[in-house]
Formats: structure tokens, C-alpha cells, sequence
């Protein structure tokens, strides 16, 4: 295997997420810096990995003249002023999810990335995950009938945030699966949930999405929850469909299962469940991959900064609604 020629990445934030990011860009061979302000996160990581940079400032990664790429894994409410920071150097990014806390925020990064001709990308992981790719195929073919509704549950007990709630934590994942998997934003937006440990901070919500010609989808997100869901179901008028990213086999199946009339009466068609063969690849790993790709030939990132806007918008229109006691909210008004 010839040995790794760059580019050269710089990895901030080295905790709970940030050190499987550190771990893959060290195993691809790309990795020159590591950044945190924790000394014992950092020092963990370098003896993981030694000869590695450290420093404990963003600002001496962003003048340093080895690093092209800087990956951000760092807090939620960080994202918008270090990426922006890294841009205006004029670094390329990867920005762990949510792109930023506010849709407005977000725009303003997509907007500088296009202006300094900077490659901007998302780490929205699922888009990655082998059972998603075959998924969407599934969908895009038909194989389903006509998708009329869809639910997610990402549920656990831990890790809480204080930074962000609930619904900007977990539900990412969600919205970004879904309207991939729709091709469209929904129109409208309702979202509501409750604040047990933190006040003001969601602990759990759920999040009603309505999209043009009816169809609908729920997300359910929670840390307060006694066991592991990683859960997604899509309806369609022939088949089902389930991925369950718990699972260490068969994570995607499909279900001919749907309803039938007889003699004018509903009735449940129950038949056998298809397991579909997907890569045993890490999705992680694809996703680093991708983006060193992306920086090399100067391409346009599966999950970049337009496929954060549409997350964020969706973000957005449902904190609003959550703000409102779940009055629903038109995404065509969040801008």
C-alpha cells in the first residue's frame, strides 16, 4: 500500500466523539495536529498516537503552514466561530454536526466557504453508514410503493449535554436521513418535549414533520431513556422497511407486510422479512475517507453545507415550535 502524500489534517476537540475522528485520520495516515483544551484529553490521544503536534490554542493550528484540513469536534456552541475562524485562514473544513446553532449562522459559513473556495463538510455519519446508501436505493426504486410515512427513534440514557438540548443533539441524524430519503424539506414543523434535568434544556422531544403530497414523518429523541434505540421505519403502500442500527446483523430488512381489502375490509398482509446484505464498513471511516478525497480533488462533499442548511432549517423550525408549545411552525419562515 503506497504511503499517505496528504493532505494534512488537524483534529480539535478530542473527547467523547473527537477521539474517533482522531483514531481514523491516524490509521488513514493524515493526521499532523491535535487540538484540545483538556490536557488530559490531549495527552491521552498522543499517547495513542505519538509525533503528533499538540497545542492547546485553535489559533496555532489555523496558521500552521502543514495543515490544509482542520476537523472540528468541538462543543455545538463552538462551531460557527471556529469554523468561521478556519475559513477566514482559509482551511478547509469538517465540522462535526449541527453546522451551528443558528440556520442564520450557518448560511454566513456556506456562503464564506463558496467565497474563499474552501471545501465545507458536515459530519452527518448516517449518510455514510453502508444500510443508509442501500436504503436510499431501496426507496429510490420503488421497491417500497409510495412512501406515506416514516419514523425514527434515537433513544439512550446519556451522554447529556449542557451546551445544546436534546433535539440539536441526537436529531441530526433524523432529519438529515429523512430528507434524503424524501428528496424535499417538509413544509411545516411541530416539535415538543420536556425539561426534567436542566431547565430550559429538552431532554427529550418529538418532532412532527409534514411534507408536500401528505406525507409525514416523527422523530423521537431522548437521553432519559432506559436502553439503546437507534431505530428508523419507512411506510410505503407495498413493503416496509426497518433499519435498526443496534443491531450487530441484518440491520436493514425489508417487510412485505402492508394492508389488504377483502370484501371492503382492511386487512393486514402478513408475509416473510427480507434481510438485505450490506458492507461491513465502518461509516466513520468512510466519511474521513471521503472528505480527504473531497479536499485532494477539490469536490463537493456528499453532506456539505447546502445538506446542513436543509438540517438546520428543520433544526430551527422545530426549536421554534418546541419555544411555542408545539404550535406548528412553516419552514419557508426560517431564514
Amino acid at each position: 500500500m503506497p504511503a499517505y502524500e496528504g493532505p494534512w489534517v488537524a483534529v480539535a476537540g478530542c473527547g467523547y466523539w473527537g477521539k474517533n475522528l482522531v483514531r481514523n485520520f491516524a490509521q488513514i495516515g493524515a493526521l499532523r495536529w491535535l487540538c484540545d483544551t483538556d490536557d488530559e484529553a490531549l495527552e491521552s490521544q498522543a499517547r495513542s498516537y505519538p509525533g503528533l503536534r499538540l497545542t492547546n490554542r485553535l489559533e496555532e493550528v489555523l496558521d500552521a503552514s502543514d495543515v490544509q484540513a482542520v476537523v472540528l469536534a468541538t462543543p455545538a456552541a463552538f462551531h460557527h466561530a471556529q469554523a468561521r475562524a478556519a475559513l477566514l485562514k482559509g482551511k478547509d473544513i469538517f465540522v462535526e454536526k449541527p453546522l451551528a446553532l443558528r440556520y442564520a449562522q450557518g448560511r454566513e459559513l456556506v456562503e464564506l466557504a463558496g467565497e474563499r473556495s474552501r471545501v465545507l463538510m458536515v459530519g452527518h455519519i448516517l449518510e455514510y453508514h453502508p444500510a443508509v446508501a442501500r436504503l436510499k436505493e431501496v426507496v429510490r426504486q420503488g421497491e417500497l410503493g409510495q412512501v406515506w410515512y416514516i419514523y425514527s427513534n434515537r433513544l439512550n440514557l446519556g451522554k447529556v449535554r449542557q451546551e445544546e438540548n436534546i433535539l440539536w443533539s441526537f436529531a441530526p441524524h433524523d432529519i438529515s436521513i429523512i430528507t434524503s430519503l424524501l428528496g424535499a424539506e417538509p413544509d411545516l414543523v411541530s416539535a415538543s418535549g420536556g425539561s426534567y434535568l436542566q431547565s430550559g434544556i429538552a431532554d427529550v422531544t418529538v418532532t412532527n414533520l409534514l411534507f408536500a403530497g401528505g406525507v409525514r414523518a416523527h422523530i423521537f429523541v431522548s437521553w432519559l431513556h432506559p436502553y439503546k434505540e437507534q431505530r428508523l421505519v419507512v411506510i410505503g403502500d407495498r413493503q416496509m422497511a426497518v433499519f435498526d442500527d443496534t443491531l450487530r446483523e441484518g440491520k436493514l430488512r425489508i417487510c412485505d407486510k402492508g394492508i389488504e381489502w377483502q370484501a371492503g375490509r382492511p386487512v393486514p398482509r402478513h408475509a416473510a422479512e427480507t434481510t438485505l446484505a450490506v458492507p461491513e464498513l465502518e461509516p466513520m471511516r468512510l466519511e474521513c475517507e471521503h472528505f480527504l478525497e473531497c479536499v485532494r480533488e477539490r469536490k463537493r462533499p456528499l453532506t456539505d453545507g447546502t445538506n446542513a442548511l436543509r438540517v438546520l432549517r428543520v433544526l430551527e423550525a422545530s426549536q421554534r415550535s418546541l419555544e411555542a408549545g408545539g404550535a406548528p411552525v412553516a419552514l419557508a419562515d426560517v431564514w
